[in-house]
């Protein structure tokens, strides 16, 4: 199938790249010249495992191609998938600008009927926006052409989108109209062979499923977060109440790890349109504000913890950070808990010595050159010259470290860890004082 995807991020190039890796004959279409022609030389900007291998095989079989040309895309897709980014607005809503603007490049170009498909993260009714631009643009035109708008939202984690787009856990259609269902079924056909993975329904449904998804997800980070709280103030463990509580199948292990709070280009985004979403017809979303709110005060949790083990001032002290990216496998910073950390950090003058295995040229990107921050090639050498150590992010490298190297290197000999990598046990009998979330702090016993 003939298929146009308009935006080459996560979603797209993702999308992309996986559609032309079954068969499919698939144009990504961009307005960023630079990131086009790094494309087309086979460079993927964006640090997904299992992409650029993709990208690049299916550009060789002829499968995939990239291109600036709006007219050439809309020309070659019979399915064209909007993949734009959706920004937060001032008020927490989701910015529908580069939707809307696809859509009318879509409907300037358009010479033969065209299926839509939506697969950005947008608000409810946005599948009605897009219909009524793209019908005042042909009625301009004087074009009298057929099109249906189709929402099929994502479900992809970064770090693991290749394989969730591979193997999809549902597929979403959001339509009335049996002809897109029927090209929709068939573009997802190499997909849905072992079991019928496709959940159909109305497009408004669809569009709020995608939301709901995020923000229940974001609500059990957020709900195990305050129960850490609660067992740091009883003396419980909370790594204790997680395997008592996720032993239950109604609740699950997913999504119940304690930590520093939610981040990335998603959870954040979509609790707050949501909210503002419900705000906007007169609904007070009470659960959601209280997810927000304790996700809020959870990425401050370990700043608070060093400044106040500091006694207020951080002036002359130099903290070691391991992690920058909002998650493992990913060079993503987007709403990273690091973010929040190296910024309170600096504020109560403290020197930041950081390492990431991934993200090093997204944080030089982001802060670039200060006096008060070295980017590390190893985690050793951040730890070279330091006061404490910070974990913010669980990359598998810095699970299994070299305790007695710690020992040795941190002048105060002290691991603040906001993922609880690290048995208590193990950790204080190196020599190490370690305060972790949700279980009590320790001093070394070597």
């Amino acid at each position: 199938m003939k298929v146009t995807v308009f935006g080459t991020g996560y979603v797209g190039l993702v999308q992309g790249a996986v559609l032309a890796d079954v068969g499919h004959d698939v144009v990504c279409v961009d307005i960023d010249q630079s990131k086009v022609a790094a494309l087309q030389a086979g460079q993927v900007p964006i640090h997904e495992p299992g992409l650029q291998p993709m990208v690049q095989a299916n550009q060789a079989a002829g499968r995939l191609r990239f291109t600036t040309d709006a007219a050439q895309g809309v020309a070659h897709g019979a399915l064209i998938f909007l993949a734009v980014g959706t920004p937060p607005d001032e008020d927490g809503s989701a910015d529908l600008q580069h939707v809307l603007a696809v859509a009318r490049t879509i409907a300037t170009h358009m010479a033969a009927p065209k299926i839509i498909v939506n697969k950005s993260t947008v608000p409810v009714g946005t599948a009605d926006k897009v219909a009524d631009t793209v019908r005042a643009v042909l009625a301009g035109r004087g074009a009298d052409i057929a099109f249906e708008v189709v929402s099929n939202p994502e479900f992809l984690k970064e770090g693991a989108a290749v394989a969730d787009c591979k193997r999809p856990d549902r597929i979403i259609i959001g339509t009335s109209s049996p002809q897109a269902e029927r090209q929709l079924r068939e573009l997802y056909a190499p997909f849905n062979r072992n079991h019928d993975r496709i959940v159909l329904m109305d497009v408004k449904s669809a569009e709020l499923t995608k939301y709901a998804a995020n923000a229940m997800l974001a609500t059990k980070i957020s709900f195990i977060n305050e129960m850490a709280n609660l067992a740091e103030r009883l003396g419980a463990d909370i790594e204790a109440v997680r395997r008592g509580i996720g032993s239950d199948p109604r609740i699950g292990y997913h999504f119940i790890y304690p930590g520093v709070g939610y981040g990335g280009s998603c959870f954040p985004k979509d609790v707050k349109a949501l909210i503002h979403t419900a705000q906007s017809i007169g609904f007070a979303p009470e659960v959601l504000l209280a997810v927000e709110r304790r996700n809020d005060a959870q990425r401050q949790v370990l700043a608070d913890r060093i400044i106040a083990h500091y006694g207020g001032s951080l002036q002359g002290k130099t903290i070691a950070v391991w992690g920058l990216a909002f998650k493992p496998e990913t060079d993503d910073m987007r709403e990273a808990p690091s973010r929040t950390l190296l910024h309170a950090l600096w504020a109560a003058g403290a020197q930041v010595r950081a390492h990431d295995p991934v993200a090093m040229d997204e944080a030089h990107r982001i802060f670039g050159p200060r006096p008060d921050l070295t980017l590390c090639a190893s985690p050793a050498e951040a730890l070279q010259g330091a006061d404490v150590l910070a974990i913010v992010t669980e990359w598998k490298i810095f699970r299994v470290p070299d305790f007695e190297q710690m020992a040795q290197l941190l002048k105060d000999r002290l691991v603040f860890d906001g993922r609880n990598l690290y048995d208590p046990a193990t950790v204080t009998r190196h020599g190490l004082g370690y305060v972790s979330i949700g279980r009590p702090a320790l001093k070394p016993t070597a």
